[in-house]
């Protein structure tokens, strides 16, 4: 009987310790699931003649209620105090991504597909590589593998993108589309001049929502220094984010109606888009990356393209391109090889602060007092253990030890006990 239960006892640890494992893999996939409904709900609200300015107010309009009372609870006791200079990166923050990033990335997608900007957006962190070497927030050492990992990955990424901008190829027929594009030829070809005639312009606002994504990461990794409270930084950023892009859409939409929003695809758009890919998303995507590191979680985006493409080919009849197929291999390339340059440096990092790490050891100086010296270097190491004396004096010198004297009855004491 006790051995049954034992039993029993085992593979219950054993599954909640599988499960735990699979947690991170699973939170990424569905994440990737939400991040995919998203852009195809967004583009029939966008083709069902929504405007891409309304949709960005209240998009994060609805995220900045729903971080909100997370941030209050769980900041109020660690969120620094405002200054001008924070509030003035917050200010800019806004600027680059709820409204440059999110309006040009909404133009894209509505001149293109869901899966062309899924494609596009796995440049993001190539291009964060290029602006961080521009800002010397990263360093380029070419006679190292990872640096060189980093850079062709970058090439490669830009090359991809290039090619699904600049060539379009024919369309890849797919078998459960064949009795979606059954037109007449006149039709198709009145179609695909119509297509045509948009895809370079939108190709170029995805590429700038892309630099302005980029940027935000280089200056929000500044700004969290400065203001070490994420998810009140989050808010904030939505917050102004919102008030800004209300002013950008009185200056580009002179018309009242575009503000008119009921319960239709346009509501479940933005409240989607806020709740689910600026809210859930965000705290999830935390979650995993603090157990996992943040190349984990990067390494599921083109995950997210493939579930895209589906979706659309059913959802939207997408047409799915030759040149969008190869850009996007190359493009995926690309930002593996970025990744694993990434992963390679935060090992060595790892690595490094763990050679630092004081070692203890016991000397006795000239007195008979046993000294306890945290040793950080290893020539003063060896020094101690040979004479005791001479390493707390050089250390001492160096400024490098961290000396306890006990007297040498209490430590006769110890050694009894321990004895």
């Amino acid at each position: 009987m006790a051995v049954a239960q034992q039993q029993q006892q085992q593979r219950q640890a054993t599954g909640e310790s599988l499960m735990q494992k699979c947690k991170p893999y699973v939170a990424m996939v569905s994440l990737q699931f939400g991040y995919a409904g998203m852009n195809v709900i967004t583009k029939v609200s966008l083709n069902h003649g929504m405007s891409h300015y309304v949709l960005v107010v209240y998009r994060h309009a609805f995220a900045t209620l729903s971080i909100a009372p997370f941030a209050l609870v769980l900041e109020r006791k660690v969120r620094p105090r405002m200054s001008f200079w924070v509030f003035l990166q917050i200010f800019v923050l806004a600027l680059l991504g709820p409204v440059i990033d999110q309006n040009f990335y909404y133009a894209g997608l509505k001149f293109t597909s869901p899966t062309f900007s899924c494609a596009m957006s796995n440049m993001l962190p190539a291009m964060t590589f290029v602006m961080a070497v521009i800002f010397r927030m990263e360093k380029v050492n070419l006679k190292k593998a990872r640096c060189v990992a980093k850079v062709v990955g970058t090439l490669v990424t830009v090359a991809g993108a290039m090619l699904m901008t600049l060539y379009k190829g024919r369309a890849v027929e797919m078998v459960w589309t064949k009795h979606m594009h059954l037109h007449g030829p006149h039709q198709d070809a009145v179609a695909a001049a119509a297509a045509d005639k948009d895809w370079l312009r939108g190709s170029i606002f995805l590429i700038i929502a892309t630099l302005a994504w980029a940027s935000l990461f280089i200056l929000q990794a500044a700004t969290l220094k400065r203001y070490d409270a994420p998810l009140s930084l989050t808010t904030l950023i939505c917050f102004v984010g919102t008030l800004q892009a209300i002013v950008v859409t009185f200056a580009m939409e002179h018309s009242m109606s575009v503000w008119k929003i009921g319960f239709d695809m346009n509501l479940l758009a933005a409240a989607y888009a806020g709740i689910v890919t600026s809210s859930i998303a965000y705290y999830v995507q935390g979650l995993v990356m603090q157990s996992r590191g943040p190349v984990f979680a990067s390494a599921f985006s083109p995950l997210m393209m493939i579930i895209v493409a589906i979706m659309g080919s059913f959802i939207l009849a997408e047409n799915i391109y030759l040149g969008g197929i190869i850009g996007s291999v190359l493009i995926v390339a690309g930002l593996y090889s970025v990744l694993w340059g990434k992963h390679k440096e935060n090992a060595e990092k790892k690595e490094a602060e763990a050679m630092e790490i004081p070692v203890a050891i016991k000397g006795v100086d000239g007195n008979g007092r046993v000294m306890d010296i945290v040793e950080l270097d290893e020539v003063q190491l060896e020094k101690a253990q040979v004479n005791g004396k001479a390493a707390a004096a050089a250390a001492h010198e160096h400024a490098a030890v961290v000396a306890v004297a006990v007297p040498a009855e209490e430590a006769r004491m110890q050694g009894k006990d321990e004895a």
